[in-house]
């Protein structure tokens, strides 16, 4: 049975971390209701694509427009059974908004499945959630991460109701463990179990 999943997501977010996992997800029969504070379902909001061409770090290229479909100040987080934050550049803004982190405790604190990418647990740290997980991020929010109180590792990993992963490449895996949570059939991606 489908499972109803809130997407938060905002401008320059990564365009594969909005796009792949809210079709994805669509795909198994689950509803995606992508939101995004201060804008209205029917909007869009602009994406970017980050890839390594071997500099330090990654470089920014303009992704596409993304239709919200729903409307963030009418979501009640009690209505949906899950939560995905994709990465890129939106949670260093999204994780100013009361409205986010409010929404982003009820599922830690209803033990909702949650599924962070890349970016993403910058939201999750804002929020105060992340203290005693195992999970990971984007390397370079490690510290930020482990400074919230967890315990960062190199692969994608679940645990307990929190399935984390680095970035885009790690969509087979981390999606598999996501769906798993959710109680998808899925052949590929037995999660990773905390260590005790």
């Amino acid at each position: 049975m489908g499972k109803d999943i809130l997407m938060i997501a905002g401008d320059f977010g990564e365009d594969y971390e909005i796009m792949v996992p809210f079709q994805a997800l669509q795909m198994v029969g689950h509803e995606v209701d992508a939101v995004c504070p201060d804008k209205a379902a029917e909007e869009t909001i602009k994406t970017a694509i980050h890839d390594f061409r071997g500099d330090q770090t990654y470089m920014e290229s303009r992704g596409h427009d993304f239709v919200l479909n729903a409307t963030m100040a009418d979501v009640n987080p009690s209505d949906y059974d899950a939560l995905v934050v994709p990465g890129g550049r939106a949670p260093e803004y999204l994780r100013t908004y009361d409205a986010v982190l409010d929404a982003v405790r009820h599922f830690f604190e209803e033990d909702k499945p949650v599924a962070a990418l890349c970016h993403g647990p910058q939201i999750l740290a804002a929020a105060g959630v992340l203290d005693g997980y195992k999970m990971t991020s984007y390397p370079a929010c490690r510290a930020e991460c482990e400074a919230a109180g967890c315990s960062w590792v190199d692969e994608v990993v679940t645990d307990g109701n929190l399935v984390t992963g680095q970035a885009w490449p790690d969509h087979p895996e981390w999606l598999a463990q996501f769906m798993a949570l959710l109680g998808d059939d899925v052949s590929h991606g037995e999660p990773i179990p905390a260590d005790d």
